[in-house]
C-alpha cells in the first residue's frame, strides 16, 4: 500500500506523538528516583527550589524561542486569576508528591496516579456535565470500594493517594476549563508561585533554617535540574497529546504509576501486603473498564 504525502505526514505525526507521550510518562514515573536523592531535605525546601528553577528554566526557554504570549495573559485579569488558581493547585501537587516519595510512600503515590483518571471522570460529570456510561459508573464504584477496603483493612486512610489524585485531577479540570497556550500558561503559573518561593528562600537563607544550605555543591546542582525535571515532561506531554487520540494517551499514562509501584516494591522495599494487592486489583479492574469505555466511545 502506497501512502500519499498527507497520509505519511499524519502517520509521522502519530508516531512522534506516541514518542513524546511515552517519554513524558517515563520521566514522571522515574521522578521518585530523582527526589529520593534529597531524602534528608525537607519537602517544603525542595518545593521552593523546584519553583524557582522551573521559573528560571521557563524564562530561558521563552527567550530562546521568542515566545512572549504570556505577557498578553498578564494583562488580562480573568487569565491571571484562573492561572493563579491552577498554579496554586499544581504547587500543592508538587509538594505532596515530594513529601510522599521522601517519606517512603512511593506505593501509595502510585495508587494515587492510578486513581487520578477516574477522579477526572467524576469531575467531568460534576463540573462539566459530562454523561457517564454504565461501564464508567462501574469503574468509579470499584475505585470507591478499593479506597474503602484499604481504609478498613489497612487501618489507615490513604490520604496521600487521594490528595495527589484529587489535586492533579483539579489541575486537569482547570486546564480543561481555561484553555491557554501550554508554555504561556505554565510560565504564568510558576510566575505566580515564584515570589512566594523566593521570599521563603530569602528568609530561610538568612535564618539558616533551610535544610538545603548544608548540602554539597553536587546536590545544589541536582536541585537546579529540578526545573528541567518539572518543565520537560509537561512540554513533552503537551506536544504528544496534540498528535494522538485521547484514548491512546489514556493507555500510555499508566506507565508512570506502574513504574512508581515497581520502584516502591523492588528498589525501596516498601511493604506490599495482601490488602494492597486486593485494593490495587480493584483499581486495575476499574482502569480496564475505563479503557474499554474509551475504546467504545471512539469506535
Amino acid at each position: 500500500m502506497v501512502l500519499n504525502n498527507s497520509s505519511k505526514k499524519q502517520l509521522n505525526e502519530f508516531y512522534s506523538g506516541i514518542i513524546y507521550t511515552l517519554l513524558s510518562f517515563v520521566i514522571w514515573g522515574a521522578l521518585p528516583l530523582y527526589w529520593k536523592l534529597f531524602e534528608s531535605v525537607k519537602a517544603f525546601d525542595i518545593l521552593i527550589y523546584r519553583i524557582i528553577w522551573s521559573f528560571i528554566f521557563l524564562m530561558i526557554t521563552i527567550i530562546v524561542l521568542k515566545n512572549y504570549i504570556f505577557l498578553r495573559l498578564l494583562l488580562n485579569l480573568k487569565s491571571l486569576l484562573s492561572l493563579s488558581l491552577s498554579g496554586m493547585v499544581i504547587g500543592i501537587n508538587w509538594f505532596l508528591f515530594i513529601f510522599a516519595v521522601n517519606s517512603d510512600h512511593v506505593v501509595e503515590t502510585s495508587l494515587g496516579y492510578y486513581i487520578n483518571p477516574l477522579i477526572s471522570i467524576f469531575f467531568g460529570m460534576i463540573f462539566l456535565h459530562e454523561k457517564l456510561t454504565r461501564i464508567q459508573w462501574t469503574a468509579l464504584i470499584l475505585v470507591f470500594i478499593s479506597v474503602l477496603y484499604l481504609t478498613l483493612n489497612y487501618g489507615k486512610f490513604p490520604w496521600i493517594a487521594l490528595s495527589l489524585s484529587i489535586s492533579f485531577a483539579t489541575y486537569g479540570l482547570l486546564k480543561k476549563i481555561f484553555k491557554y497556550e501550554t508554555l504561556a500558561g505554565l510560565t504564568i503559573e510558576t510566575l505566580i508561585l515564584f515570589p512566594i518561593a523566593f521570599v521563603f528562600f530569602i528568609i530561610s537563607y538568612f535564618k539558616k533554617s533551610s535544610s538545603i544550605i548544608s548540602l554539597s555543591p553536587d546536590f545544589h546542582f541536582y536541585l537546579i535540574l529540578s526545573g528541567i525535571a518539572t518543565v520537560v515532561p509537561l512540554a513533552l506531554f503537551a506536544m504528544g497529546t496534540k498528535r494522538i487520540p485521547l484514548s491512546t494517551v489514556g493507555f500510555i499514562q499508566y506507565i508512570a504509576p506502574t513504574l512508581m509501584l515497581l520502584e516502591g516494591i523492588f528498589i525501596y522495599h516498601e511493604s506490599f501486603l495482601k490488602t494492597h494487592f486486593i485494593s490495587f486489583s480493584l483499581i486495575w479492574c476499574a482502569l480496564i473498564l475505563y479503557s474499554i469505555s474509551l475504546f467504545y466511545k471512539k469506535s
